[in-house]
């Protein structure tokens, strides 16, 4: 192997190990929960060396970014994430390579969405993103990283569910979340997982295809497996310390 491929294996395999260790500590199978392998600002050829390492669900948070990397890759058999703030202007290329979208936080995402996936004839998995740290009727903060700290407050989930779930072209899939930086959650990752877990659970009452629960990455994934995530969001424990952006 190469030494970026051996490097990669062996930054998977730890990984593995924490994710089953937290699987086994919670009394959870270990195929309960899907890895998802973030690789903004890492290049396409490091998306071909994970999948050559087993991995088949991927992520990205700017379309500028994930657009010619899903491109470059697109013979390869991936599922391709898109967990990042998402701008109107944007859905259209979005809906053309991503088969998740993790972060719809507001109606008018959901019209685009839907409009684009049915121009593309395309179906699309779509997960209400959770502001643990807004009050109700609030938007969640804006800030750098995975999900980019947006989301709607939970009282506004059960509106934002159903809108997914008469949209053509889309599904509601379930519901995400990042570690609030402030509010009664802020320090509090299992907290604030546990919270999404419930949420979850009263959504699946009433949207049966709302099974994922996207939570945790690189420095609390035990917390959300724990919790009860389906879905974590790996990036810098498997791809190491990301690359300034130009």
């Amino acid at each position: 192997m190469t030494d970026r491929k051996t490097e990669l294996a062996a930054r998977l395999d730890r990984v593995e190990e924490r994710i089953a260790a937290a699987c086994a500590a919670a009394g959870r199978p270990r195929s309960d929960v899907t890895l998802i392998v973030v690789t903004k600002t890492f290049p396409a050829s490091d998306v071909r060396l994970l999948a050559e390492l087993g991995v088949r669900h991927v992520a990205e948070n700017r379309d500028q970014e994930a657009a010619p990397k899903a491109a470059e890759c697109s013979d390869i058999p991936l599922t391709w994430h898109f967990v990042g703030q998402l701008q109107t202007n944007k859905v259209r290329s979005v809906v053309g390579y991503a088969d998740m979208v993790h972060s719809v936080d507001r109606e008018r995402l959901v019209g685009a969405l839907s409009a684009a996936a049915v121009r593309a004839g395309r179906g699309l998995g779509c997960l209400v993103q959770v502001a643990l740290d807004a009050e109700p009727g609030e938007a969640g903060g804006r800030g750098e990283g995975v999900g980019d700290r947006g989301g709607v407050a939970p009282d506004g989930v059960p509106a934002l569910a159903g809108a997914l779930a008469g949209a053509e072209g889309l599904t509601c899939a379930g519901v995400m979340t990042v570690a609030p930086l402030a509010g009664p959650y802020a320090g509090r990752p299992r907290a604030a997982f546990e919270r999404l877990t419930e949420i979850s659970s009263r959504l699946r009452a009433d949207h049966p295809t709302a099974t994922m629960v996207s939570a945790g990455m690189s420095a609390d994934l035990e917390d959300a497996v724990s919790a009860g995530a389906t879905h974590v969001r790996v990036g810098s424990a498997v791809l190491g310390v990301r690359p300034r952006l130009g």
